[in-house]
């Protein structure tokens, strides 16, 4: 199976070349994400959902983090990328009926199972808004352990640090039908994805089990999410 590939660019966003990803992160080179967070609206409460990444991660193992989110491949366009969303959740809808939110320009770096990585990413945010219990989700068990929601307003205290900790209520990734593809897209109907329905489950969790975005980029976020329009 061919390596994935990322376009590199300087720090001033202009395209330099392409770089394997595993360059990408050991040289920290600059590379292009899509970030997605989803919200739903029960009653008058907005609530935001979140991941749980994978113990085998090659960045942030076992951290919370966005809902759905991925790099950019060599070639691909934010438009393109918008497949996480199919990928990693199980869900279908249009570039165009996402929200832009802003983009961020993060330097995180960090070791992972003794190995190094330096990840810089310019960042393009986006919203939704879609009405689904958790459980209507379609978990890509390669990528995503769990996925939770917690009211957006908790979150944003959270990371304002008025409170300590959330109580979030999730689902959990069911076994893989048969082994994951590490690369490449993946067909929500495919077997990369859980067999049964998730159980629920309930977790206290404090900011700092999040992937280290930043203060400032939570924060923003989530602030920015109370504007994406109802669905």
């Amino acid at each position: 199976m061919t390596p994935e590939r990322f376009d590199i660019y300087d720090d001033q966003q202009n395209w330099i070349g392409t770089s394997l990803r595993s360059e990408v992160h050991a040289k920290g080179y600059w590379h292009r994400s899509f970030h997605c967070w989803i919200v739903r609206d029960e009653g008058e409460q907005r609530r935001v959902l979140f991941q749980r990444r994978r113990d085998i991660k090659d960045t942030f193992p076992g951290c919370y983090d966005i809902t759905a989110a991925g790099h950019l491949t060599a070639g691909e366009q934010l438009q393109d990328a918008s497949r996480e969303l199919e990928e990693e959740l199980g869900v279908y809808t249009p570039f165009e009926a996402l929200t832009y939110l802003l983009t961020a320009t993060q330097q995180l770096q960090g070791e992972v199972r003794g190995v190094p990585f330096i990840d810089r990413e310019f960042s393009a945010v986006y919203g939704l808004c879609l009405n689904q219990p958790l459980e209507a989700y379609v978990l890509q068990p390669s990528e995503v352990d769990s996925l939770y929601e917690v009211p957006l307003d908790d979150l944003l205290a959270l990371f304002r640090n008025e409170i300590e900790v959330i109580q979030a209520t999730g689902v959990q990734t069911q076994p893989l039908i048969s082994p994951p593809h590490s690369i490449g897209h993946k067909d929500p109907s495919s077997s990369d994805h859980a067999a049964d329905e998730p159980e629920r489950i309930v977790r206290e969790i404090r900011a700092t089990e999040f992937v280290p975005h930043g203060t400032a980029y939570y924060t923003d976020v989530l602030e920015a999410l109370y504007h994406v329009p109802k669905e």
